[in-house]
């Protein structure tokens, strides 16, 4: 395992000890919870992203049909006066 230093303002690090408290857990595991989670998070997030680049690549568009069959589906059509 891997120690490092972080920097956090104060109302930040008195808000992770209350929750450290809570939960009966150090500020050392909360804080490397936070981090592993916002890890995870930001690699589904940029594997995600980078397959959409690759469809976009690949040309797999969504058509002008395919578009307003899924707006229809949560925009109400507007009466015309």
């Amino acid at each position: 395992m891997t120690a490092f230093t972080i920097r956090v303002p104060d109302e930040v690090a008195d808000r992770l000890n209350q929750i450290a408290q809570k939960l009966d857990r150090s500020r050392s595991y909360m804080a490397a919870q936070a981090i592993e989670d916002f890890v995870s998070r930001e690699e589904w997030q940029l594997a995600e992203i980078e397959a959409g680049i690759a469809e976009a690549d690949r040309g797999e568009f969504a058509n002008d049909d395919d578009v307003a069959r899924v707006v229809s589906k949560y925009v109400k059509a507007s009466s015309r006066s």
